[in-house]
């Protein structure tokens, strides 16, 4: 059944599906100038937050650049991790400014951030390591940015959600994990591209199938899909992760593998929420300007991260 799409959503896609030639056919560096110029449009303005800064973080090829949004609030505040989407191979910390400071404000929290490396420039396992390293630095370093180190979380869209589950997952595997809580907003989970929201979704609903089998192919260069490290799906075991807050979109390929993460999740003891938005697409959490769903969405979003992470 063809789903209904929120009008202001359709309104998007009708742009999007409007524009010339196919999304998988862009050379990455136009792709990443496309991402950038579009945000003016479709996220507009940012939220008036506290304070906005730029830090750099130590990293295992160099320093990684993140930026710090902090709210108005009592201090130590909580404190996240953000990753943003993009297929591990477009995305830049402005470009996802504007939802940034609406997630600052809506949870309540410290959000950082973290402009990992990016495919095909620098392929898996380079953007797990870089926000492996950020998010140890997090928890050693929340209190000098005015936060909590007790009360970390993470989160991520698509590409970024993929990361911030394998991290929590390396964390746990430490031992000790300083990580609280992951909000996981349609979360790329599995390299396998078949479920049935693949064939469903595959062309004119913005992300493509085939855009997508192209960010993997960037994004594992050669490497093993099958990897818990790319593919946390296919981790064996998922017991003693943090608790987790996953949003899918109705109308996206990503849809049944963000939810049969959450099923996985629960199956292993976690305790999850999973919310399904209907009449959503892939992408719609960076459209704040053009969708009041989008902005429920990180409203949702902050709720879960400020009831997880209170004092």
């Amino acid at each position: 059944m063809t789903p209904e799409l929120d009008p202001e959503i359709a309104e998007v896609i009708a742009g999007m599906n409007a524009l010339p030639g196919t999304a998988e056919d862009v050379p990455i560096e136009q792709a990443r100038a496309g991402h950038d110029m579009e945000t003016a449009e479709l996220s507009g303005p940012g939220q008036a937050v506290g304070d906005v800064h730029d830090v750099t973080i130590p990293g295992p090829a160099g320093e990684i650049p993140a930026r710090v949004y902090t709210p108005v609030g009592v201090h130590p505040l909580p404190v996240v991790g953000y990753f943003h989407g993009g297929g591990w191979a477009i995305g830049s910390l402005d470009s996802f400014d504007t939802v940034v400071r609406a997630l600052a404000n809506a949870a309540c929290a410290i959000v950082v951030s973290v402009d990992y490396r990016l495919a095909p420039e620098h392929p898996f396992p380079a953007a797990v390591d870089d926000c492996l390293a950020a998010t140890r630095w997090l928890a050693t370093s929340a209190s000098s940015l005015g936060g909590d180190p007790g009360r970390l979380a993470l989160a991520g869209d698509s590409a970024g959600a993929n990361l911030a589950t394998v991290v929590a997952r390396r964390l746990r595997d430490e031992g000790d994990s300083p990580v609280r809580f992951q909000a996981l907003i349609y979360p790329a989970t599995d390299a396998g591209l078949n479920t049935p929201s693949y064939r469903d979704f595959a062309e004119g609903y913005g992300l493509t199938a085939l855009s997508m089998k192209r960010f993997w192919g960037l994004y594992l260069d050669g490497s093993d899909g099958a990897d818990a490290d790319a593919s946390p799906l296919r981790a064996a075991d998922l017991a003693g992760l943090p608790p987790a807050f996953v949003l899918t979109a109705e109308a996206d390929v990503l849809r049944d593998e963000g939810e049969a993460y959450a099923e996985r999740l629960r199956e292993a003891g976690v305790d999850v929420t999973l919310r399904r938005f209907e009449g959503a697409t892939h992408g719609f959490w960076r459209w704040q300007a053009k969708a009041a769903l989008s902005r429920r969405a990180v409203r949702e979003v902050g709720a879960a991260l400020r009831e997880a992470l209170a004092g």
